[in-house]
């Protein structure tokens, strides 16, 4: 086997997370899958690349060797790729989100604010491969969130700009669960409820929920991921699980949307570009559409218009 670039950010990955575990979910692969392919790379560079700690996997001598060339590679194909997507300015706009509800309307918002331009569209789950993706030239722009304090590190010549800084997640529930008549949910009431995790593992989330769950006395049991939203919908109107939810969230047949006591997990919806593929005029334009997209979809639960029109402070700014 010969070393890929694949195999140096798999390495790169691991050292960033500390932790196999952590470095598997960021790249979307399973842990065993993961060890299994760091014993091939270790096979081609002679030795061990990490040491179990109690804290985590440590580099090894060698381990750091191999990083430090890492970095230097992928750092090189980064600019690499972003420097040839400067020369080409005819192709589409590729645009890369997670699963955010304003993506339903972002494309037809997009059509109306950059009309005749084409826009590609793909979706991720991990917020940390979209900035490195968007660093590489791999997307023009990104839209993504962050929840509570949490904050994304974003590449060398990008910007960013903040749509919605503050919007109050709540609980999406089967419209047959006890609490379902409630006009608001205590979290901790929920303490023997299984749990969606969520389907961002590096935005913050994960942490919020199981921190605010702490603060509520109990420990979430999170059983299911699914990004499928009909079969996430399906189980919760089944009575099989509960999950956090945007508050713009679509309306789903058997499940019911209701706000938390004291608004326990906040969200923040970004957008960011690379310099060298969009124009301030662009960038601009593709706020606008984002924007509306969001506003769009505020009436979709009443709890949320009344907690939107309270706080103006949070409203997009739209000329």
């Amino acid at each position: 086997m010969q070393l890929e670039l694949r195999h140096l950010q798999a390495v790169l990955r691991i050292a960033e997370a500390g932790s196999l575990g952590g470095a598997a979910r960021r790249l979307g692969v399973s842990q065993p899958a993961l060890s299994a392919q760091l014993r091939r790379i270790e096979r081609v560079t002679g030795g061990d690349l990490f040491v179990r700690g109690q804290d985590g996997v440590v580099p090894t001598a060698l381990g750091q060797f191999v990083l430090d060339r890492a970095r230097r590679v992928l750092s090189e194909m980064d600019a690499l790729g972003a420097e040839a997507r400067a020369f080409s300015k005819d192709g589409p706009l590729r645009l890369g989100c997670i699963l955010l509800v304003l993506l339903d309307g972002l494309l037809a918002e997009t059509d109306l604010e950059m009309s005749g331009r084409e826009i590609a569209v793909d979706l991720e789950d991990s917020v940390t491969a979209l900035a490195r993706m968007l660093g590489a030239g791999r997307y023009d722009a990104i839209v993504y969130g962050e929840v509570n304090d949490h904050e994304v590190p974003l590449p060398e010549g990008t910007s960013a700009r903040t749509l919605i800084p503050k919007e109050p997640f709540c609980v999406r529930l089967s419209a047959r669960h006890p609490l379902a008549a409630l006009d608001r949910v205590d979290l901790a009431d929920l303490a023997g409820e299984t749990w969606m995790a969520p389907v961002e593992e590096d935005d913050g989330g994960p942490e919020a929920l199981t921190a605010a769950c702490a603060k509520a006395g109990f420990s979430p049991s999170l059983r299911y991921r699914i990004t499928d939203r009909k079969m996430h919908y399906d189980l919760i109107a089944a009575g099989r699980a509960v999950s956090l939810s945007q508050p713009t969230a679509p309306t789903a047949a058997g499940t019911v949307l209701l706000p938390l006591v004291g608004t326990p997990v906040t969200g923040r919806i970004r957008l960011a570009w690379n310099r060298s593929a969009l124009s301030s005029a662009e960038a601009e334009q593709l706020y606008r559409a984002a924007a509306r997209a969001y506003v769009a979809n505020v009436d979709a639960n009443p709890f949320h218009r009344r907690w939107w029109d309270a706080h103006p402070e949070v409203h997009p700014v739209l000329d």
